[in-house]
């Protein structure tokens, strides 16, 4: 559902149009709807998108450390100059897991 609505950073709001939506804009009610109900190289490609456009700690609001590290073989290519930054994340945070030990 493409609206006329104006970017925004209120990422609570399900009205609102995510400002990292900015070249597809719909709005958070229909992001996260997207995201469950797609095709898998429709929500891929979603998810590539959240990870290339938004703040690091947005992209949390959306979906889990699991979600990513499950569809990264998948997305990685969508994500552009923002690749080594995830990769970055992704493999400090499994170090620390490993280090850290079972629990």
């Amino acid at each position: 559902m493409a609206t006329s609505a104006p970017l925004s950073t209120d990422l609570s709001s399900p009205e609102a149009v995510p400002y990292f939506l900015w070249d597809e804009p719909m709005t958070v009610a229909e992001f996260r709807r997207r995201l469950a109900e797609a095709s898998p190289p429709e929500r891929d490609r979603l998810l590539g998108k959240l990870l290339r456009e938004a703040r690091d700690p947005d992209v949390w609001l959306f979906v889990s450390l699991a979600e990513v590290r499950a569809a990264w073989p998948r997305v990685s290519r969508h994500l552009g100059r923002r690749r080594p930054f995830w990769e970055f994340l992704l493999d400090a945070w499994a170090r620390q897991e490993s280090a850290s030990g079972p629990r």
